[in-house]
């Protein structure tokens, strides 16, 4: 008789999201590789779209109270439970030092939501993956405790540098009942969560990489004309990290013998100021806000671009991107990009070889734009590099395997 295999919880922020689809990406994968896990997630969706991958996932998704008052019934039985678990005083005991430091309702709920998943994870479950590392690793750190279970995490960009130090040390050390193993998909991030370990091998580099499989192979484009119109794209979410801002300002300041025109993809918080922005800089008319978008309508959009820009900086607090996914998406299509050497992108862009890393300040991201509508040549030229870059070194399949075996080892030998 075939052993049944044991179920691996995956904690998520929530699900789905399109801003997220790195995350969909590696979980189909690791379906794909055999792995069995169910999806616990902490929020419910509001995107108005997904993803194809999404509707690809096989996993069951459970959502937890999101909040507390929700549901006060499946919330008292959660804590009726784990207090008669084994783990509890040692939970309550983590959770008790976690809130004298971090006195908010935030930290209550990630405990309430423990208890619950504690009580509800299905027989034969082996341990715990929480992709980011402050709320959903909160959720798995306390549940492991109570269900005496090992867990791990997958880190990005604003957990690792909006996270307290205190918080991120005790969940990368043993004897605060950290992760068994972590994974981050920067060079950049890896090297600063292994400082804060135990001991280095505790954090694994896995980028993620991307699943060709899944794009339209590139375009066969021309050289574009220099005295043609430039269109210009970028997709990412309307916030202070992207950079959005700096951009209009740019856009304000290019000549007005270039024709050009800019389409975004994607939602957020500073669509309506941001819109006024525009307004204001008179470069209105030139700008196709496009809201959310699923994966085929961004490729569309990427296919008929001349320019990827991505002017990515560092937040008031302390928030930035890793390596955005949407750069090795720009890349599959030979789109020539833009961005800015900020945290891990030069770990995929050299400037001036793949693409073009400028400096943030309007006036530095105009001078490139110009300096690459002028010189389609050098633009198409990068947007190769960029390519035989990405078929080479950022596949995804080898990162996939790295955190499967990760995984499977923590679980046990049985998987």
């Amino acid at each position: 008789m075939t052993p049944r295999r044991g179920r691996l919880a995956v904690v998520l922020k929530g699900w789905p999201r399109l801003s997220e689809t790195f995350i969909a990406q590696e979980l189909v994968a690791l379906e794909e590789a055999g792995l069995d896990f169910e999806i616990w997630s902490l929020r419910h969706p509001t995107d108005p779209k997904t993803h194809p991958l999404h509707d690809r996932l096989r996993a069951r998704v459970n959502y937890l109270p999101e909040y507390l008052k929700d549901e006060p019934l499946r919330v008292l039985l959660g804590v009726l439970s784990a207090l008669r678990r084994p783990g509890f005083t040692t939970a309550w005991r983590a959770f008790r030092a976690d809130y004298a430091r971090d006195r908010t309702p935030n930290r209550l709920r990630r405990f309430g939501q423990a208890c619950v998943l504690a009580r509800e994870l299905p027989p034969g479950s082996l341990g715990l993956y929480a992709h980011f590392l402050h709320t959903p690793s909160s959720v798995a750190r306390y549940t492991a405790i109570l269900r005496g279970l090992p867990w791990s995490f997958s880190a990005h960009a604003k957990d690792i540098w909006t996270s307290p130090e205190w918080e991120l040390r005790e969940k990368l050390h043993p004897d605060s009942h950290g992760a068994t193993f972590g994974a981050t998909c920067t060079g950049f991030g890896a090297t600063h969560l292994q400082s804060l370990a135990d001991r280095p091998d505790r954090v694994d580099l896995v980028y993620h990489g991307l699943d060709l499989a899944r794009f339209p192979a590139p375009p066969e484009r021309d050289i574009r004309d220099p005295m043609a119109p430039l269109h210009l794209m970028s997709v990412g979410r309307l916030v202070e990290k992207k950079g959005f801002d700096r951009l209009i300002e740019a856009l304000a300041l290019l000549p007005y013998t270039l024709d050009w025109h800019w389409t975004h993809i994607g939602g957020g918080t500073l669509g309506k100021e941001l819109q006024a922005m525009a307004q204001a800089k008179g470069v209105a008319d030139r700008i196709t806000w496009r809201g959310p978008c699923d994966q085929p309508e961004v490729i569309e959009t990427m296919r008929a671009a001349d320019l990827f820009v991505l002017p990515s900086r560092v937040a008031e607090d302390g928030d930035r991107d890793g390596l955005p996914n949407v750069l090795m998406e720009a890349a599959s299509q030979k789109l020539a990009i833009l961005s800015t050497p900020v945290s891990a992108i030069p770990e995929f862009i050299d400037t001036g070889v793949h693409g073009v890393l400028s400096d943030d300040a309007p006036a530095s991201l105009s001078h490139a734009i110009e300096t690459l509508a002028n010189d389609p040549a050098a633009a198409a030229h990068m947007a190769d590099a960029a390519y035989t870059r990405l078929i080479t070194e950022f596949r995804m399949a080898p990162g996939i395997t790295q955190l499967s075996r990760r995984l499977r080892a923590m679980m046990g030998p049985a998987q």
